[in-house]
């Protein structure tokens, strides 16, 4: 890819509502964190360009509602990713649990062509709780990565900015690996059916931007 070029990166994260998944987006993209934010309604999307070895990316990434009443509004925009981050709280041992069901969920609606290989990123969010707070030790965290295909995994704090850009990088940096992995093999898409994103194409100057809303 030339220099001159931006390559589009969709990003969606996942998780139960509550776990930061909104505040680490939003950490991420403007360096700010808001401890009287609300849930997610539906989804929403932000961007932010970043460089890595010295080609640019837009990452688009996708927050959505953790919430099951909101389950229908979610799925349809998981189609298209090239990277799903599943998210939990390491004081909130349920959301950790239902790390698994969270993966099967975007495994089926993002249609995705082989799921073996496609990228996941694991945060274990809200680190800055007090040790006696937390419910998932980091033990437990990378014995579900490593049994779930070695998935790259992050303990961050949306609050306090650790590892929450490292983690964001990483994203990118799975996708980057798996394409050049698969131009080796002589592959072209490794995403979604619908939709695929080619780090050697530039995107369209017109993508779709349709959204629900976010009550602040």
């Amino acid at each position: 890819m030339s220099s001159n070029r931006t390559a589009l990166l969709k990003v969606v994260i996942l998780g139960d509502g509550g776990v930061g998944k909104s505040s680490l987006m939003n950490r991420f993209i403007s360096n700010k964190f808001d401890s009287q934010s609300f849930h997610t309604i539906g989804v929403e999307f932000l961007n932010k360009d970043i460089v890595v070895d010295g080609e640019t990316y837009t990452m688009q990434i996708w927050d959505t509602a953790g919430q099951e009443r909101f389950k229908s509004l979610r799925t349809p925009f998981y189609r298209g990713s090239d990277c799903c981050m599943l998210t939990y709280a390491v004081d909130d041992m349920q959301s950790f649990r239902n790390l698994s069901m969270w993966k099967k969920e975007f495994l089926y609606y993002a249609d995705v062509t082989d799921p073996d290989n496609f990228p996941f990123v694991v945060l274990g969010n809200k680190v800055d709780v007090d040790d006696d707070a937390r419910q998932v030790s980091d033990e437990d965290a990378k014995e579900w990565c490593l049994a779930n295909g070695a998935v790259p995994y992050y303990e961050t704090s949306a609050k306090t900015a650790v590892r929450v850009n490292e983690a964001f990088m990483a994203v990118v940096q799975s996708v980057i690996a798996l394409d050049r992995a698969q131009d080796s093999r002589g592959t072209c898409s490794y995403n979604s059916t619908e939709q695929t994103i080619n780090l050697n194409k530039k995107p369209s100057n017109n993508p779709d931007t349709s959204c629900c809303g976010k009550i602040m």
